[in-house]
């Protein structure tokens, strides 16, 4: 068993892998000395431990890095990399696991979420919200937050959206699995995680669906009607992202972390706030609803729709991160021009979380309420 979890953390697997799939190392002299990757593709034996390696991105380094190297070693790495280190000899796979990658990247949620209330329905968007702010991060390590983001999301949206509308549950449970085995491989291609980081990142994805599941329905009615919802919101998330594992060098983890936890208390706010005015913008039943014809009015009307959310996103992110950016830094002593100030967790946590707890505010209560007033929502 051991000799089977050591198979799959090791980096030969992910080498294979990308080989495969036609990445492969170009042929010089600094991929020998110091990457696992020798000049004929094969590789060394190296010990490579979740919190020690650090992974190198494919799109402008080697495919993979040891991580144990010494800051001597950095200097004469950072000679070589004034161009890829990598020879792409299958661009079909190149472009798809590129792609995939994106879709498990943050700016893809901060998109693809308010999308599904903006054309579909609120109801859809709390729960995949709700299971977005599970996922616990870590940098590169176990287990992959990609793919538990992927899956979790993925196959949460499926469930959800067979109480609420009719659709072929094959065709939906299809696209469920090749979105998530996409962003899984993906992880592999560009060389971030081992093959164990992202089994367990889905293991663990299932786990926490299969556990939650039979409470989504409470959860939802709770985090709607009862009337400590937004207090609970705003103090539990602020804990947690204050309460982040201190780390002996900084992480982006644990702004990342944040801007999550805030849009998640921002939207349940909002949510709140909307069932308390009568006013949700979910569909009204009997469930399940059949979903309109998909016409290219429709397509413009949803173009529309994203176009002016994204607008009003961007505008509350880049505001509230303006002006609460200059008055924490002001009241902690810090000049806002200074980077590593920006780095204190007493500074960084507060004025990303009140950024992006406006940003989920806004989504759910204004953006919806804007399209009405446009004519680009009808109120059943």
């Amino acid at each position: 068993m051991w000799r089977v979890i050591s198979h799959l953390n090791g980096p030969e697997l992910v080498a294979s892998f990308q080989r495969i799939c036609g990445l492969f190392p170009k042929n010089n002299s600094s991929n020998n000395h110091h990457g696992l990757i020798t000049t004929n593709g094969s590789l060394k034996d190296a010990s490579v431990t979740p919190r020690q390696r650090k992974m190198e991105q494919v799109l402008n380094e080697t495919s993979r890095a040891d991580g144990n190297y010494s800051g001597a070693h950095e200097n004469t790495i950072d000679e070589h990399r004034s161009g890829p280190q990598y020879e792409v000899r299958n661009w079909l796979f190149y472009f798809l696991f590129v792609t995939s990658a994106s879709l498990g990247h943050e700016v893809f949620y901060i998109t693809f979420l308010p999308s599904i209330q903006w054309n579909f329905e609120p109801f859809l968007c709390r729960r995949l919200v709700n299971m977005w702010a599970m996922r616990v991060d870590a940098e590169y390590g176990m287990p992959s937050t990609h793919a538990m983001a992927a899956t979790a999301i993925s196959f949460t949206l499926l469930l959800s959206a067979r109480e609420r509308v009719e659709f072929p549950f094959e065709l939906g449970l299809a696209v469920a699995v090749l979105v998530s085995a996409l962003v899984c491989l993906s992880r592999l291609y560009t060389g971030m995680h081992s093959a164990l980081d992202v089994i367990c990142g889905v293991v663990l994805s299932a786990l926490i669906i299969a556990i939650s599941y039979p409470f989504w329905t409470t959860i939802d009615y709770l985090q709607l009607h009862f009337p400590l919802s937004p207090v609970l919101a705003i103090v539990f998330h602020l804990l947690l992202c204050y309460k982040y594992p201190e780390l002996d060098h900084y992480s982006t983890t644990r702004g990342d972390t944040t801007i999550i936890m805030a849009c998640s208390a921002g939207s349940s706010f909002g949510y709140w706030v909307n069932e308390r005015l009568g006013l949700t913008f979910d569909l009204s039943g009997p469930f399940p609803v059949t979903l309109q014809p998909l016409t290219m009015a429709a397509l413009g009307l949803g173009f529309a729709r994203f176009v002016v959310g994204v607008v009003m996103l961007v505008l509350t992110r880049q505001t509230m991160r303006y002006l609460t950016l200059r008055v924490i830094c002001w009241f902690c002593g810090a000049s806002v021009s200074d980077v590593d100030a920006r780095k204190r967790k007493e500074i960084e946590v507060p004025y990303k979380f009140s950024t992006y707890v406006s940003v989920g505010l806004v989504n759910s209560m204004l953006v919806n309420r804007m399209f009405v007033k446009m004519g680009l929502w009808k109120l059943d």
